[in-house]
């Protein structure tokens, strides 16, 4: 991702996520008070709105997998883990582990070109 793509994306980031109270979330029919809504209009706007930050949200936090793997792996660690242990310890496939692993580092070294990054 270019610097210009993370710079749009940030630009475009949606609405956060308000966290439920948890008499709320324990109620299975209840999700972010949308069912107590009965304009259809507002409904659709709210249900975007949470499906955009869900969206942006999962997207970030592969992001930070991929950087967390990338760092786990890196050969300059006294303690580093191979991509088999790395797959191991996030559930994932080796293959699927390693491409993680490359994004993460691509990830690491655009950072390190950021300043103040």
């Amino acid at each position: 991702m270019t610097q210009s793509e993370r710079n749009e994306r940030q630009r475009l980031r949606p609405a956060p996520l308000l966290f439920e109270p948890s008499q709320a979330a324990a109620d299975p029919e209840h999700f972010f008070d949308l069912e107590s809504m009965e304009d259809p209009r507002e409904l659709l706007a709210r249900a975007t709105e949470l499906t955009q930050a869900f969206r942006a949200a999962a997207d970030r936090s592969v992001e930070f997998q991929a950087m967390a793997a990338a760092q786990l792996a890196d050969p300059r660690r006294f303690d580093r883990l191979s991509a088999a242990d790395v797959a191991e310890r996030a559930e994932w496939t080796e293959d699927y582990a390693k491409k993680m692993i490359e994004f993460g580092r691509s990830l690491l070294d655009v950072d390190a070109d950021v300043p103040g990054a």
